[in-house]
Order: structure tokens, then sequence, then C-alpha cells
């Protein structure tokens, strides 16, 4: 017979893929409390979910929006876009691409003869600092 430290591992790795950071919270803390005394560090060791973020979720729970949907992240959090950083980084990126390309020039997509890497090497000579994921 499983214990319920099994039985929630077992759980937790079949949720996990299909869950985002709030609705993990949400789910350690509705397990940690079903289990009452001693729940939270139960969830802890079966899941690897730390304490506090538990804690949070209980907290986070016991407000009166808790169910409401609401974004997983606040606005404007992450990396800013390359061409907010760098205003100049279109004009540049269209001017270095321009002698190799074919198609109409003012068509969405155009075909690039060059390769990416050649395309890296020019931004990179014309002072842009670029990241690898910004170019996919």
């Amino acid at each position: 017979m499983d214990t319920p430290l099994e039985t929630l591992r077992q759980k937790y790795v079949l949720l996990a893929p299909a869950l985002n950071e709030r609705s993990r919270r949400l789910w350690a803390v509705t397990e940690a409390l079903a289990l009452g005394h001693g729940g939270i560090a139960t969830v802890e060791q079966a899941t690897g979910i730390a304490r506090s973020t538990i804690s949070r979720g209980i907290k986070e729970l016991n407000t009166d929006r808790a169910l409401e949907a609401a974004p997983i992240r606040r606005p404007g959090g992450g990396r800013k876009r390359a061409i907010d950083v760098d205003a100049t980084l279109l004009a540049d990126l269209d001017a270095l691409v321009e002698p190799t390309t074919s198609g109409a020039p003012d068509a969405p997509l155009r075909r690039r003869v060059e390769e990416p890497a050649q395309v890296d090497g020019g931004v990179a000579g014309l002072g842009t600092r670029r990241q690898p994921p910004t170019r996919r």
C-alpha cells in the first residue's frame, strides 16, 4: 500500500507538466491542507516545492481573490524586447541584411541569403549586444 508521501509524489509527477507557477502552488496548498498536521512538510518532501512557496500559497488561498483568473506574472516581468532596448536595432538589421535579400522590399517576408552566423557577426560589428535567445 502506498504511503501518503508516495501517493503525493505520483500525483505530482503526473500533474507537473501541466501546471504553471500559480496552479502548482495552489495544488500544493490544497494537498497540504488535506493532509492536516504535517501536511506542508509532507508536500515539501514529496514534491520538492519549498515550504515558503506553500506558505505563500496558503496566504494567497485565504484572500478573497484567491481563485480568480489572474496573470501568472506581474506586468513588465521578464526580459525587455531587443528593439525596446536598442531603438536602432531594426534599422541596423535591415541595412545589414538588405544587400543579401531577395523579394520585394516592402513584402512582409523576405528571403535572407546569408547564414545566421554571418548576420550575428554583422550585428556584433554594429556594436549591438545580442544574447543567443534573441534570434529564433
